[in-house]
């Protein structure tokens, strides 16, 4: 899964402009025929959203915003390759449109690691 971390401007709302949109439709589009595709989506600002706790028993909702951006998503790729290094082909082509970015790569449990 490529993670696209949140930012200042993800958080406020800020919608991409027609240039970044289409190169990260064209980018999606690339990973669609090279058939690794299974999904991706962008995320709504944390004003949108809330958070559920639960500590020792107890449940408490928070609604957004969220301050800490840093450990924010503001959407993800998901995408299924045969290695890192494979992966690391792949997120390197993120388009330079959308500027200063931080993408984290986490691989899935599969089946077979809970055998």
């Amino acid at each position: 899964m490529i993670i696209r971390k949140a930012d200042k401007n993800t958080e406020a709302g800020v919608m991409p402009g027609n240039d970044l949109l289409e190169k990260m439709t064209t980018f999606h589009e690339e990973m669609a025929k090279a058939g690794i595709l299974r999904d991706a989506a962008g995320l709504k600002p944390t004003s949108h959203g809330f958070r559920l706790t639960r500590e020792r028993g107890k449940t408490t909702i928070t609604d957004g915003p969220f301050t800490e951006t840093k450990e924010l998503i503001a959407g993800f790729s998901m995408i299924e390759v045969g290695s890192k290094e494979e992966a690391l082909k792949w997120i390197k082509q993120w388009p330079v449109e959308d500027g200063d970015v931080t993408l984290e790569i986490r691989p899935l449990f599969e089946e077979a690691d809970f055998a």
